[in-house]
């Protein structure tokens, strides 16, 4: 299959150029002698994104998420690159367990995915996993879902980490100041009756996890920041010389607990904040204090998230609307630039986890190509994972994934194309 793209845009290095580009077969030609099958106009050529906070659900919980399903769907959003958390079935908490979990991505991927190793023996913050033994195969060493609350056991993980060169990413959470909450202590839940999460039970690990970081050495990445005390230490730590990243995730950026409603499919963990919070993220994505996007994408069956706010379970779907949310709602209204977003899709991580890959012209590539033109309504029930859950579900937005090509291979292509 041949493609003409005509008056593209191209993302290189951190630049959008432009041009005529022709993908043969799964190569990038600035010129061609035949006949192409299709032609699209006006095109965004953009590296494939790279996600480097995303729940496949397989081994163990097939039934919300496979590795086939999740990696169809990050295609379709336009990702080449998923770094998968541990929270699965067995845990990959040992390099038998993890070999589970590495066959099935063999099997069932069709996009680059990483696997995390868990910090601790099955996420329960009470002895370490086999660090050592996974760490050729691992992007890095997360318990997401749970923060590891003894600072002793933590700065233990630090030190074995560091000793691998990989990444250690922290879930902030302490578990004693949640006191049964479900979503932000804030306005909406005081007016609705409604346990509240306070920002202290996030800022306050990651105060803890700074200073371990800043002991031991080692590189610390902060997941889904949400609060604007969490983003100041942040700061205050880069300044200080700490090897910290962090990322956040596009409800962070765009919703407010002021949005909730009383449906599932806005609770996830940590919850939508204040205002002040969201404002505050987004200064740090202006000052480079928040490195990065990444989506949680967090699928679960429709009956786990049928259960309005206190009794659904918390994670919301994010890969196949992550990129049209943030260029709709933080590009076209003059927040960030479009190079500026990219670079928080796919530089910045690839900088931080070493895994991405930049436009090939005339070999095997890997690109996602976008209409920004393209307005449409979010609808899950057009989703390829099977999660359906988001809080953006009936929004209208710019951008649209026509074309992913991974390692020259056509792995998502927008049906009557």
């Amino acid at each position: 299959m041949t493609y003409y793209l005509k008056h593209a845009h191209i993302y290189q290095s951190g630049n959008l150029g432009q041009g005529d580009f022709f993908l043969l077969d799964g190569m990038l030609f600035s010129d061609f002698s035949g006949r192409a099958d299709k032609t699209i106009e006006n095109a965004y050529l953009f590296p494939g994104f790279v996600d480097v906070h995303v729940h496949l659900r397989e081994p163990g919980f097939s039934y919300k998420e496979t590795i086939a399903t999740g990696t169809a769907a990050a295609s379709h959003g336009g990702y080449a690159h998923l770094c998968t958390m541990p929270n699965l079935n067995p845990v990959p908490d040992s390099l038998p367990h993890l070999q589970e979990q590495l066959a099935l991505i063999r099997r069932g991927a069709v996009c680059h995915v990483y696997p995390y190793g868990a910090i601790t023996v099955g996420e329960k913050g009470q002895a370490l996993s086999d660090i050592r033994a996974m760490s050729p195969y691992v992007i890095g060493y997360s318990d997401d879902g749970r923060g590891v609350q003894s600072a002793e056991l933590m700065r233990e993980a630090m030190r074995a980490v560091a000793r691998t060169g990989k990444v250690l990413s922290a879930h902030c959470e302490v578990d004693e100041l949640l006191k049964g909450g479900y979503i932000h202590d804030g306005v909406y839940a005081a007016a609705h009756g409604h346990k509240g999460i306070s920002s202290e039970s996030e800022w306050r690990e990651v105060e803890r996890d700074i200073a371990l970081s800043a002991e031991t050495g080692c590189p610390l990445h902060i997941c889904h920041v949400s609060t604007a005390e969490s983003v100041a230490l942040i700061r205050a730590a880069k300044k200080e010389g700490v090897n910290i990243t962090c990322e956040t995730a596009p409800h962070y950026l765009v919703l407010t607990d002021a949005d909730l409603q009383e449906d599932g499919r806005f609770k996830m963990n940590p919850p939508l904040r204040a205002e002040r919070d969201c404002a505050a993220l987004i200064e740090g994505l202006l000052d480079g204090t928040v490195d990065m996007i990444a989506t949680d994408h967090a699928p679960h069956s429709a009956e786990e998230k049928s259960m309005g706010l206190a009794g659904s379970l918390m994670g919301v779907t994010g890969l196949e609307c992550a990129f049209p949310i943030c260029y709709t709602r933080l590009v076209r209204t003059g927040i960030l630039t479009l190079e500026k977003m990219i670079g928080l899709l796919f530089e910045e991580p690839r900088r931080r986890f070493g895994v991405g890959d930049e436009i090939r012209m005339g070999g095997r590539t890997t690109l996602t190509v976008f209409d920004l033109d393209r307005e449409y309504t979010i609808d899950p029930d057009e989703f390829l994972s099977l999660g359906k859950s988001t809080p953006f579900a009936g929004e209208r937005v710019q951008g649209e994934c026509l074309l992913t090509v991974i390692d020259g291979k056509v792995v998502y292509e927008k049906s009557n194309l």
